[in-house]
């Protein structure tokens, strides 16, 4: 007799969705998956690296920000640079924008032919993630809304006459709810989008979490999909965790994703090159910072990326590695770095 899957008898029911069967069922699907990634053809495209800068985290790490992007761009050789534009240091004070430091870094990489993509919105790369200005904390959210419109609108028109913008990134990993930010409002989201378009006509970017984010509905309202990739990171549960993600499955889930929601190009945003540990890097001593980046396991990330095959990958973490080489006279990081830039041309 055949059996009837949706037979009323609870016994094969139980038989079928059993422990033992559904774990069977993902390891064959994992294995299937794998396959496939494995056979699909490999372009050996060519990476190029780029970085991204905070002024902010320059400062907590007690480092003159200034000298620190300078040896970035002219010592390191840094092409392509994301330059966070947060709302609380743009306009600190309702309605008076302060420009002269965002100012000085698009005109420094405008000097040396540096591409640039600029981070807009309330949440953006660095910790605590949101950058809201104390004067908007607490105004009711439609209005807070409407400010914020008003802030981006102003960064876009002040910078979109320069021709080393490459691209504006609209929020930072908008659907992965970390940070100090807002519960995620997608139609004002869209709002920021379509105000950005109206704008300007540069590609969008739209961030995802690599390991924690499905990229479909980053993907589907981007120009250009954001990924971040973490290999080594620290859970309070757990504690520190080894992604065991092949390179290959990045590889597979960028063709599902590119084919169901029309995005053409796919970018790491965001690639782990400074530790992640319990906490911050200042409050963390130098051995345990090793425990999940030092030199050998900075180069295994940026191998890894290689077998990913995206044109471009954003390293995190440039303000820590010349923290380390001035502050700890520990440049390997920093002449990985340096070498991974310049054969990145």
């Amino acid at each position: 007799m055949k059996f009837n899957l949706f037979s009323k008898n609870k016994k094969n029911k139980r038989k079928l969705f059993s422990k033992k069967n559904i774990i069977i069922f993902f390891i064959f699907f994992s294995m299937l998956i794998t396959i496939v990634a494995l056979l699909m053809p490999r372009q050996n495209m060519k990476v190029v690296y780029g970085v991204t800068f905070s002024k902010a985290f320059a400062q907590h790490l007690g480092l003159d920000w200034k000298e620190t992007y300078l040896a970035l761009l002219d010592d390191a050789g840094v092409k392509k640079v994301r330059l966070p534009s947060y709302w609380n240091e743009i306009e600190n004070e309702r309605g008076e924008y302060f420009f002269e430091d965002l100012d000085w870094q698009i005109e420094e990489a405008e000097k040396r032919g540096v591409e640039v993509v600029v981070s807009l919105g309330q949440k953006q790369p660095r910790w605590p993630e949101c950058h809201i200005p104390t004067w908007a904390e607490n105004l009711p959210e439609s209005q807070r809304q409407d400010e914020l419109i008003k802030s981006i609108s102003t960064v876009v028109n002040r910078y979109k006459g320069k021709n080393n913008i490459t691209a504006w990134q609209v929020e930072n990993e908008p659907f992965l709810p970390y940070g100090e930010c807002p519960k995620l409002d997608k139609n004002f989201l869209d709002r920021e989008i379509a105000k950005v378009r109206e704008l300007d006509s540069r590609p969008i970017i739209i961030s995802d979490s690599g390991e924690l984010g499905t990229w479909y509905s980053a993907g589907k309202r981007a120009d250009i999909l954001g990924t971040t990739l973490y290999r080594i990171v620290w859970n309070d549960r757990i504690g520190y965790i080894h992604y065991p993600t092949p390179s290959v499955i990045y590889r597979l889930k960028a063709a599902i994703i590119m084919f169901i929601t029309g995005v053409d190009k796919i970018i790491i945003v965001e690639l782990q090159g400074e530790p992640w540990g319990p906490k911050m890097i200042t409050e963390t001593a130098l051995e345990d910072q090793y425990k999940s980046m030092d030199p050998e396991q900075f180069q295994k990330n940026i191998d890894y990326v290689k077998g990913i095959e995206f044109s471009e990958a954003y390293l995190w973490g440039g303000e820590w590695w010349y923290w380390l080489k001035t502050e700890k006279n520990d440049d390997r990081i920093w002449n990985i770095a340096k070498k991974t830039f310049r054969n990145s041309k």
